[in-house]
């Protein structure tokens, strides 16, 4: 059985104000051209399938599109809920959509109900009674909010590692059930321990335990994780994912894409990784304006999106406007003049406060706002500014 691991779709997100809808469509076709090229039986979304818990109804339409798609093509697909859905919404209308092949595992009550697959043919539903090589066990697990579920699992103290845990005890304990030899899949929205983290994504938590041990997972056959947006290796079994399109300039070394594994009636086959190339790619540019706008090096990113930071001393008027023109998909521009401040940790507020008289206290704003002290000449305009407004304070 081959198992096409993805996660992270966040349908409907945009990229610094530019609109992903057209790309996440894009993202659809390279989705139902692996499945086709590879033959895969099942497709695993481990979370965060939209980016916020209202879709619109644009992005609702393209999930129904996917999933049409997908059932078409006869895969089973098998869904959990991440930190960015409504776990209540996406799993609306679960019970009908199961005899379609979709499987919605966004429920505490469905955590250790696994969607049981046949070796011998995946896309002839659940708990087939034709069984010659073994079967598959496919279970998921939501995002746990630890406030919200821990009673209900029986934890105290809640954390994410103690409600995660208790949650593949449950998925265990329904395992010891199965056949012998049942191969075990487990999709989980979590942070692991060992994971790399990007800029686009959301804190699982605020001052509690966020990460779960990846040995937590050791009693299954693999583990497909969501939360993080790069494609990684935790262990042989254990793996990332990531998203399939970039959602910060974090992410502009990625490898887009998906797993593709095959489970045999021994366990785990090959596990190899599937790439998506986007259609724009991501480029990070520093330097003087300048030079960025003649410089042959830069010619390679003039139709990416881009990231500028400009170390000009002083900032350029209308560098946005400059830069678009070589480079029309700048997204993000940033200052960092060469001659910034490295060494001096004291806060504004703490320089200001230390200042002598209104002279200093206008110079020191000017060094703060471009990390380059007022020259002789602009201290002499910056002293007959203050000495006019003290002139027009003594006439009222």
């Amino acid at each position: 059985m081959k198992l096409l691991h993805t996660s992270d779709w966040h349908l409907g997100r945009s990229f610094h104000g530019v609109g992903t809808l057209a790309a996440q469509r894009r993202f659809a076709d390279q989705l139902l051209d692996t499945v086709t090229a590879e033959n895969v039986d099942v497709v695993l979304v481990a979370g965060d399938v939209y980016d916020r818990a209202l879709p619109s109804v644009d992005v609702v339409n393209l999930f129904d599109d996917i999933l049409a798609r997908l059932n078409a093509a006869g895969v089973q697909v098998v869904v959990t809920s991440g930190n960015h859905d409504s776990a209540t919404r996406l799993g609306f209308g679960g019970r009908l959509l199961e005899r379609a092949g979709v499987h919605l595992r966004t429920r505490l009550a469905d955590l250790a109900t696994p969607v049981l697959l046949p070796l011998t043919d995946a896309n002839t539903g659940t708990g087939s009674a034709k069984n010659d090589g073994g079967q598959v066990a496919i279970y998921g697990i939501p995002f746990l909010e630890p406030r919200l579920v821990a009673e209900e699992l029986g934890v105290e103290n809640g954390t994410h590692f103690s409600v995660t845990e208790a949650a593949v005890q449950l998925i265990s304990a329904d395992l010891a059930t199965r056949a012998p030899g049942t191969a075990s899949v487990v999709l989980a929205h979590t942070f692991a321990s060992g994971g790399i983290t990007s800029a686009s994504e959301r804190e699982l938590s605020v001052g509690g335990v966020g990460a779960v041990p990846l040995d937590l997972f050791d009693p299954f056959t693999y583990t497909a994780l969501g939360h993080l947006h790069g494609p990684q290796r935790l262990s042989d079994t254990v793996r990332y994912s990531g998203s399939p399109l970039p959602y910060s300039f974090s992410e502009a070394r990625h490898n887009k894409g998906a797993w593709l594994l095959e489970i045999t009636p021994d366990g785990l086959g090959a596990v190899t990784k599937v790439d998506w190339a986007p259609e724009r790619a991501l480029s990070i540019l520093s330097g003087k304006i300048d030079d960025l706008m003649t410089a042959a090096q830069w010619s390679a990113a003039e139709e990416d999106y881009c990231q500028i930071t400009l170390t000009d001393n002083d900032r350029p008027e209308l560098a946005m406007d400059r830069l678009r023109i070589r480079f029309p998909h700048t997204l993000v521009l940033m200052f960092e003049p060469e001659t910034a401040r490295t060494a001096d940790k004291q806060s504004y507020g703490d320089r200001i406060a230390k200042a002598a008289d209104e002279l200093e206290l206008c110079c020191g704003f000017l060094d703060h706002v471009r990390h380059r002290g007022a020259s002789d000449d602009e201290q002499q305009v910056l002293r007959a500014a203050l000495a006019g407004v003290r002139e027009q304070e003594a006439a009222l």
